[in-house]
């Protein structure tokens, strides 16, 4: 569960981290008396909890209780990789004196956590952390023995942060601990000219599972996501939009991520990314292929299947009952593998449908669906 900037503020103030004063409304009228109250120069950001404010320009500096009135009603209402902006928060600008990015992520594979931390922080960080990914210090964390101020001194010296962040990365990992999270990010952490540490931006990832005790962010309005992820939300299911053509589903997000590779690589452009999971049922199948054929850029689909826990006649099935509810008018490819996928087969050829067909490999599949979304 991902928290807008200003909760995630919200936490930092709890938890002692300084952050500039800024207040949240959904009104350019309002926007304009909160500059007022704040001096009149302001930055207005839209509350969207995607990245990439800054560039898509929802982030803008106001200079006076006027002009924070016309940014709001500017960023108001925009549309943010998906997101529509539906506050904003305007806040108090400072005197920047360094920019730096500090963040604990959960580490799955280490059973663990991973302090990352760099001395260039600001927009850029992602561009900086693929080209001089030595500039990016990345520090093992023991969750039981956490971060204390010896560990924070030591974070802070790994990526050249100023010995006076360290309180801050203390108390970061409180956040982290405390608020079940699984990601707490500050981009930037700041030093001011007139000498304060504070954190201008925050992005916290709360543990889904520890929803019931996080029970305060569930009255939060969300913003405007793409109504096919909305429908597949709706069903459990791991859904991602894209602009492309061909559907893709599979179960399991590497098998996902490979087929998205093998159809652009076959010359066409993956439509979405859809895995019904490791144990998906019939019902799961039917769901998702139903999500896969709303999206109206869809020329075809493939169904790419690796049985394991998710057997390939209980794939098949579902594909039965979708195309049996739902007029099919695009065609479909799907190649099942592994258990029960002889069963699987048999199932589908048995229903015979004249835009159903099979193909025994991951690249024949691929090549196939581009053929049909090209020929559409």
């Amino acid at each position: 569960m991902d928290l807008y900037e200003h909760q995630a503020r919200e936490l930092f103030v709890e938890h002692g981290i300084v952050v500039p004063k800024a207040e949240v409304t959904d009104s350019p009228e309002q926007a304009r008396e909160i500059a007022r109250r704040h001096g009149g120069r302001v930055v207005v950001k839209a509350q969207v909890k995607t990245g990439g404010r800054g560039k898509a320009g929802g982030v803008k500096l106001a200079a006076d209780p006027a002009a924070a009135e016309l940014t709001a009603r500017q960023i108001l209402g925009m549309d943010i990789k998906g997101h529509r902006v539906g506050k904003v928060m305007v806040a108090e600008p400072v005197e920047i004196e360094r920019e730096f990015y500090v963040s604990y992520v959960l580490d799955r594979a280490a059973g663990g956590f991973l302090a990352i931390a760099s001395a260039e922080g600001g927009t850029e960080i992602e561009e900086i952390a693929a080209t001089r990914p030595q500039a990016v210090a990345r520090i093992p964390v023991d969750p039981a023995r956490g971060v204390t101020s010896a560990k924070a001194a030591e974070i802070a010296d790994a990526a050249g942060l100023p010995p006076r962040t360290a309180d801050v990365l203390v108390r970061l990992w409180q956040v982290l601990t405390r608020e079940d999270a699984l990601l707490v990010e500050v981009n930037p952490l700041v030093t001011t000219t007139d000498g304060r540490v504070l954190a201008l931006d925050g992005k916290v990832t709360l543990d889904d599972n520890a929803r019931y005790r996080q029970t305060r962010w569930g009255a939060e309005p969300q913003e405007h996501h793409d109504p096919l992820e909305t429908a597949a939300a709706a069903h459990g299911l791991n859904y991602v939009k894209l602009d492309g053509e061909v559907g893709v589903i599979g179960n399991g997000a590497g098998l996902v991520m490979s087929t998205l590779d093998v159809v652009a690589g076959s010359g066409a452009r993956p439509a979405d990314f859809l895995d019904i999971g490791g144990g998906a049922s019939a019902r799961v199948m039917a769901d998702g292929l139903s999500v896969v054929l709303s999206d109206p850029a869809v020329k075809s689909v493939l169904v790419n299947v690796f049985g394991g826990i998710t057997a390939c006649d209980a794939v098949a099935e579902g594909i039965v009952a979708a195309v049996d509810s739902i007029r099919l008018t695009r065609p479909l490819v799907v190649r099942l593998d592994g258990n029960n996928a002889a069963r699987g087969r048999a199932i589908l050829e048995a229903r015979a449908h004249p835009l159903v067909e099979q193909a025994t490999t991951m690249d024949g599949a691929a090549r196939r669906a581009a053929e049909l979304a090209r020929t559409a």
